[in-house]
């Protein structure tokens, strides 16, 4: 089967970083260790051992890029998650399939349209539950590098299961979640990153009377506005943006206000915030906001999430951050914050109750009124993975927020070719 390969390469990757400094809009695919190749299928019994059966093979319909494969393509992520992906893998890790091979004694049929959870968390492992994962807690599963697996948090960095990004995967079955038939693929493949907006969101649900600061308007900005509304927040949503089609987004999806690239006096002004002014520095803001939810993850939206934040503020950093330099950290005392971070999906509560929050985002997209629109931009085979990385990279030219490969023209095309076959015999 056809599938684009990950491998690992220290030259590759200083190359991949040293192009993300002189030109962060460009992919340049000849520097990256990435490559659409053909692979033997997916053979549970082979990798898995006793353990088969407890994993379906999957035909993939479509699989979503996320921030974390631009991350790695860039070279932008810590180096101190390093061991916790295990490489050659097929990356991808935000699928729609159907099952080919079910689980054993399993209620899902062949041809049934599933979206995959792909946290390889204790149960996927096969290992007795640590303490996180008997909390449900499975994100923070402390024992992603063990087992019968090789090490991975998910499915698109580990050698054993496959990603999305090919014709198909393996899953276990603590990880399939059936898709309502009423239900079109275009709007299942965005159930992963609705669901990394939505933990945060039921983890730090804000009180009616707050200001709440969304920086960042991409994908999981968008999702994270329709996330609060979908709760029930009333609080008062402003967004930081930086291009007019997401302000659109942004208002259509529920947000109060949208700021386009604000400086401090403009942030201020929007959080009723009084701007002070330094002698050496940018200034400072006295007052703000109650909660800023940062899903850009880098130096200056820190910076900005700081000076923001009124006295005893929550910041909230969605986007996945690996180092960051020169922010002035004197808030964080001064004022008395508190952060947190957030880490892929598990269990949160709604509504008094312990809901999961994979489920729950698929319940959301279930319901026709969740707006959805606008939010799927473009889709290409998966032969065209070098146009579909470029259109991710520049933002500005192409105007994208989600980007999946869709591999139903390849799965048809197999189809045809054996129809023809069977025919010509």
């Amino acid at each position: 089967m056809r599938a684009l390969v990950y491998r690992k390469s220290v030259p590759h990757y200083l190359a991949g970083m040293l192009a993300a400094r002189l030109a962060p809009r460009r992919f340049l695919p000849g520097l990256a260790p990435l490559a659409l190749q053909e692979i033997p299928t997916p053979d549970p019994a082979r990798a898995l051992g006793p353990r088969s059966t407890d994993f379906a093979v999957c035909r993939v319909r479509m699989c979503g890029i996320c921030g974390s494969d631009l991350n790695l393509l860039r070279a932008a992520e810590s180096l101190l998650l390093e061991p916790y992906g295990s490489f050659p893998a097929v990356l991808g890790h935000e699928v729609l399939a159907e099952i080919l091979t079910p689980p054993a004694d399993s209620t899902l049929q062949p041809g049934q349209r599933v979206v995959i959870e792909p946290v390889l968390h204790c149960a996927v492992r096969g290992l007795p539950l640590c303490e996180p994962c008997r909390h449900g807690d499975t994100n923070l599963c402390e024992r992603f590098t063990e087992g019968d697996i090789a090490p991975g948090v998910v499915l698109g960095y580990n050698a054993t299961l496959g990603g999305g990004m090919a014709e198909q995967c393996m899953a276990h079955r603590a990880m399939l979640h059936p898709v309502p038939d009423t239900m079109s693929d275009e709007r299942a493949i965005l159930v992963d990153s609705l669901a990394s907006a939505l933990q945060p969101a039921l983890d730090n649900i804000p009180e009616k009377h707050e200001t709440v600061l969304v920086l960042g308007a991409g994908i999981i900005g968008q999702h994270l506005i329709r996330c609060l509304r979908a709760l029930g927040s009333t609080a008062r949503l402003v967004v930081a943006a930086r291009r007019n089609f997401q302000r659109d987004l942004a208002l259509a999806g529920g947000a109060d206000q949208v700021l386009m690239s604000p400086n401090l006096a403009a942030l201020g002004q929007a959080l009723g915030a009084r701007l002070l002014k330094t002698t050496l520095g940018g200034g400072n803001l006295e007052g703000g906001c109650h909660r800023v939810f940062d899903c850009v993850g880098s130096s200056g939206s820190v910076q900005q999430s700081l000076l923001a934040l009124r006295a005893r503020g929550r910041y909230v950093m969605v986007g996945t951050a690996g180092s960051l330099s020169k922010a002035d950290v004197s808030s964080l005392w001064f004022r008395q914050l508190t952060m947190t971070g957030t880490s892929c999906y598990s269990w949160g509560m709604h509504n008094g109750t312990r809901v999961r929050t994979y489920a729950l985002a698929l319940e959301l997209l279930a319901d026709p009124a969740f707006p959805v629109q606008g939010l799927l931009t473009h889709t290409f085979p998966l032969t065209s993975w070098k146009d579909a990385f470029a259109c991710v990279f520049d933002k500005k030219t192409s105007q994208s927020m989600k980007v999946a490969f869709d591999m139903r023209q390849m799965v048809h095309g197999s189809q045809l070719a054996a129809t023809a076959q069977e025919a010509t015999a």
